[in-house]
């Protein structure tokens, strides 16, 4: 029934929200003589504002057409490398990276938003590296036929992904896929697969999620695992190629998200409405893209977010070294080579401080030469991976780490 009454509640939002939007239009034409009095513009504001917030989303292109690399534009290059039931594999590249150019795997988190919410990250990245990035499906969109995926298909598409692109890889988590991908590189560090990653960063990832515990893990913790089962899990409805799959809508996840920081979100839309009423159209932009990417939200499927819920957040299986994949232990021991750079924001408040830094812990035959903790300072969880500060004091870090030890990694395949 929940999936049922947010479809017909977001039936009378959208043609409410065309409705706002055409009235907007109409009092804010120069054609009408009202349209100059204050009023009037305070009206196709709060229209405008709520047309926006209303509007039905899908699910946003990359778009990343122009990439400028020290002041020099490039033309990008995006495909779609492998094309798999529950995610793509896609590819962007430009014609001013060298043929030797780092290659980097950018695993995007299901957690109810879809890649393209890291596409500040890709962006970056590209300046130096041929990106690939998991671009997740919505799961209402994927028949039953298809079957299930859990944790141990997230990781086995990621050790999929990885052999595509071939050996001498690199590896960035952001936030939830941190412990998949960590376990990835174990799995296959226990296989000495030639495929397994040179470098893998980890930013803002729930490793340990019992350090600095935050409101997120509070609530996965404070509640038995079955409440979960029963109060945020619904089937699809009929009118979706996914009908009758079990799944964790990602409503659900786009109302726990905006209720943990209400306030803010109040304010920016007060904001929004203030701009559109003094004209700044620029500004009210901003906050309509962010906005946009923001509330384009997606399902997942019920066995893999129960399964996240159980083994990260209550469990904490990795960390204590009794995670399973495939009925075989994950050996985080046997990761010896690839570097490991753990990246936190001093101000997240999705995941605590010393959450992603516990993989330096875990990975006991790691060399210390091949661990590195980097703290951001005035950084919040948005922020690791996104925006000015991510673009010119984070980014560097990943791209130092990146090129230092692919250097150290091709001397030691020479010797």
């Amino acid at each position: 029934m929940l999936y049922k009454a947010y479809e017909i509640q977001r039936s009378m939002l959208n043609a409410g929200s065309a409705m706002a939007s055409m009235t907007a239009d109409m009092l804010a034409d120069p054609r009408n003589p009202w349209a100059s009095f204050g009023g009037t513009q305070m009206m196709a504001s709060a229209l405008e504002v709520f047309a926006h917030a209303a509007a039905p989303r899908g699910k946003p292109a990359f778009g990343i057409k122009i990439i400028h690399v020290d002041g020099t534009p490039h033309a990008v290059n995006e495909t779609v490398e492998i094309q798999q039931a529950f995610g793509n594999l896609r590819k962007f590249t430009h014609e001013g990276l060298p043929a030797d150019a780092p290659r980097l795997l950018i695993v995007a988190p299901m957690s109810g938003h879809y890649a393209t919410l890291l596409r500040g990250t890709v962006e970056r990245m590209l300046e130096r590296c041929v990106v690939y990035i998991t671009d997740w499906a919505d799961a209402k969109y994927v028949p039953l036929h298809e079957g299930r995926f859990d944790l141990d298909e997230y990781i086995d598409y990621i050790i999929g992904y990885l052999e595509h692109i071939g050996p001498g890889a690199h590896m960035m988590a952001v936030c939830q896929p941190s412990v998949p991908a960590l376990a990835a590189t174990g799995v296959m560090a226990v296989r000495e697969h030639p495929c397994r990653p040179v470098t893998l960063t980890m930013m803002g990832g729930p490793i340990d999620t019992r350090e600095s515990p935050t409101a997120v893990n509070d609530h996965a913790i404070t509640k038995p695992f079955v409440w979960f089962k029963h109060n945020v899990i619904t089937t699809v409805p009929a009118n979706y190629p996914g009908a009758g799959r079990q799944v964790y809508p990602g409503f659900v996840q786009l109302a726990s998200f905006m209720s943990m920081n209400l306030g803010s979100h109040m304010n920016a839309h007060y904001g929004l409405f203030k701009h559109l009423v003094q004209g700044d159209g620029e500004s009210a932009d901003a906050t309509k893209t962010f906005y946009d990417e923001y509330r384009a939200v997606c399902d997942m499927t019920a066995e893999f977010y129960l399964q996240t819920v159980d083994v990260v957040f209550q469990q904490h299986l990795l960390p204590k070294g009794e995670l399973v994949h495939r009925g075989i232990l994950v050996d985080l021991a046997a990761i010896k080579d690839t570097a490991i750079l753990c990246i936190e924001g001093e101000r997240d408040d999705i995941s605590g401080i010393g959450q992603t830094k516990a993989a330096l812990k875990v990975t006991p035959n790691l060399p210390e030469k091949l661990k590195k903790y980097h703290l951001a300072p005035e950084v919040g969880h948005y922020g690791i991976f996104n925006g000015s500060r991510w673009r010119t004091t984070i980014a560097p870090v990943v791209e130092g780490w990146i090129r230092s030890n692919s250097a150290a990694r091709k001397l030691s395949v020479v010797a």
